[in-house]
């Protein structure tokens, strides 16, 4: 499973690249010159996204299979995207997240300290801020994270800042606002077995797979009463990760980066966009806001775009949206013709 890797480097863990950023991540390492290898337990992943690079199946709690991938691969640098996600479910069951996300991180820098790996790059995320006390939201914004999900973030994020400080580790935590889109290629996108994102459960409804789709809160201090959220598409996140990577294998400082475009879109305006995009009127109904959910936020990304080089191109809502419509489509159809999407023959 790893025959043909290069004996002259530009080999690159990625932990959890079966999943929707880490997939779009490694084409984007391919196409920059380097072999991801991936590491991940498809307990959310799919091995169909696996397409630019060797493939092996592990749990990053498990301390010798990380162990035995390290050895065998020797990767310049890790790129950690495994973890759980789903506020919602961290709430019912927090256990289950910080098991996964918190002590499997701690497995894996465990085992890169083991075998000399120094260098990574984290998937955190704008949870950790909360219901921020300022907007738009900056690196120094106070973390106030309301939900387990984004404690788990907090706390990697805390431990890669602790191991920093030994010199121990040299790592970067990227800061996703509102991951969406689609590979502009279609050959990954969104796929969750069970989906809880605003566009692809906006598709969903379109085409009758859902029949709860609901806008949750019309009543906020927005312009059309609905919460604002900064979108940024996938393929910009891709390439942040390359960014990150590249400063850090140059010697670069590390630290935590905001990404996203510093401006936002209501959900109104999403839904509209959707329903201009696909020409079919959204069956949309109001409910009642969630627990937790602010009105706006809306990253300062000013730091990963002077000092990264973060230049997001394909993260206005049109692109957005028409990328990731491209996606369900194709997705849907292959489900239709009973294909088995997480077999990697099969895309």
């Amino acid at each position: 499973m790893l025959e043909g890797l290069s004996d002259t480097g530009n080999v690159i863990l990625v932990t959890g690249g079966a999943g929707f950023v880490g997939a779009h991540t490694c084409k984007a390492l391919r196409r920059s010159g380097y072999t991801p290898v991936v590491f991940d337990n498809l307990s959310t992943g799919h091995s169909s996204f696996v397409r630019w690079g060797p493939f092996v199946k592990g749990d990053i709690r498990d301390q010798a299979a990380l162990l035995e991938v390290l050895d065998r691969c020797k990767p310049e640098a890790v790129l950690h995207f495994a973890a759980l996600s789903a506020v919602g479910d961290s709430v019912s069951d927090p256990g289950r997240y910080y098991e996964n996300n918190v002590a499997g991180s701690l497995s894996l820098l465990r085992a890169m300290s083991e075998k000399g790996c120094r260098t990574l790059v984290f998937s955190s995320s704008c949870a950790i801020y909360g219901e921020p006390c300022e907007m738009p939201i900056r690196e120094t914004t106070r973390p106030d994270p309301v939900n387990p999900y984004g404690a788990s973030k907090l706390m990697v994020e805390r431990i890669l800042a602790d191991y920093a400080m030994a010199d121990r580790l040299q790592s970067i935590a990227l800061r996703y606002f509102n991951a969406s889109g689609a590979d502009p290629d279609g050959e990954v996108g969104e796929l969750h077995d069970v989906e809880t994102r605003l566009i692809p459960r906006a598709f969903m409804a379109i085409e009758g797979q859902v029949s709860d789709f609901a806008v949750f809160g019309t009543d906020y201090d927005t312009a059309d009463g609905t919460a604002i959220r900064d979108y940024v598409h996938v393929a910009d996140l891709a390439e942040a990760h390359i960014q990150a990577l590249q400063r850090l294998l140059a010697g670069g400082a590390g630290g935590a980066f905001n990404l996203g475009t510093g401006r936002g879109y209501s959900v109104k305006q999403v839904l509209d966009a959707i329903a201009a995009e696909t020409g079919q009127p959204l069956p949309a109904v109001e409910g009642p806001r969630r627990e937790g959910d602010p009105p706006v936020l809306i990253a300062d990304a000013t730091r990963a775009q002077t000092e990264l080089g973060f230049a997001p191109s394909l993260s206005d809502l049109s692109s957005i949206i028409r990328t990731a419509w491209a996606w369900h489509r194709r997705a849907r159809s292959a489900e239709t013709a009973g294909d088995d999407r997480k077999d990697p023959a099969a895309v």
